[in-house]
């Protein structure tokens, strides 16, 4: 049977840990199994039981405490991620070999993980090879997405991660729990948006004639091909998060292999038993 896996990403505080731990709850709530693998070595805390812990192999802060390799913060996780890909025999004893296992892999927030360098995409390759239906969750800030420059820039990171992984994504607008009622109201066009409607409200404000032609190539891209798309998540909201966890089962095609028992066939009996007579013996005795 195939197993199934989540690749949590997005950039340094969008809630990648608060969604996993949100999610381990929902699990919980409605009688599924779903693990957590931490994959940010330079995570310091979160408040859910993990399967596996990437600091048991490696650390930031050891990388950069070594002399030899003078490592800043950004460079020490770019190391300590490459470490790990040149030892994956490590996450598949960690791993085990528990048939329909759903796992959601808690990774780091640096965005050129999931631009340029091939880390990620190697995990992902090793992962199906192991049998995993892997499916990307990339989640923003909503508070971060209220004005549409930081919107496109937000969308340009979720597209970049979608083009260099190659796999199904869902995209997530995170902390809608935080926003005001207003707020709430005025983020719904981002959710699904029409790109070019917002280009123009936005025109007035962009003054390099260059500059504007590029955003407008870069609306006119997402919008035609219609690449991008938003889910809320609420951690409030349990039948919010059902519909998330829905989309992304979805994608990967959970539940659909799962077996089902069968009914216990009754004791053969002949074809010519007369019912009537075995009740009315029934009666009798």
């Amino acid at each position: 049977m195939p197993r199934y896996a989540q690749l949590v990403m997005g950039p340094a505080g969008s809630g990648k840990s608060t969604y996993c731990s949100t999610l381990i709850e929902h699990a919980e709530a409605i009688n599924r199994s779903v693990q957590v693998v931490n994959l940010d070595p330079a995570a310091e805390h979160f408040n859910y039981p993990v399967m596996a812990d990437i600091r048991e192999l490696i650390m930031v802060d050891d990388v950069m405490e070594d002399e030899s390799l003078k490592f800043g913060p950004n460079g020490g996780l770019v190391f300590c991620m490459e470490y790990f890909a040149n030892n994956f025999d490590w996450l598949e004893e960690s791993l085990g070999h528990v048939e329909d296992d759903y796992i959601l892999f808690d990774c780091p927030g640096q965005i050129e993980l999931y631009t340029h360098l091939p880390v990620m995409r190697q995990l992902v390759e090793q992962l199906q090879q192991w049998e995993f239906r892997v499916c990307g969750v990339f989640l923003v800030d909503s508070q971060f997405m209220v004005e549409t420059f930081k919107f496109i820039s937000g969308i340009m990171a979720a597209l970049s991660a979608m083009v260099a992984l190659e796999i199904p994504t869902v995209n997530i607008m995170t902390k809608m729990d935080l926003l005001s009622p207003k707020a709430k109201k005025e983020i719904e066009k981002y959710l699904d948006p029409d790109m070019y409607s917002m280009m123009e409200d936005n025109s007035v404000s962009i003054r390099s004639k260059k500059f504007k032609k590029l955003t407008k190539a870069i609306c006119g891209l997402i919008d035609d091909y219609s690449m991008v798309r938003f889910l809320p998540f609420d951690r409030t909201d349990e039948e919010g998060i059902n519909i998330v966890l829905q989309h992304i089962d979805f994608s990967i095609q959970y539940g659909e292999d799962l077996e089902f028992k069968e009914p216990k066939e009754p004791d053969e009996e002949p074809d010519n038993t007369n019912y009537d007579d075995f009740f009315r013996d029934k009666v009798e005795n």
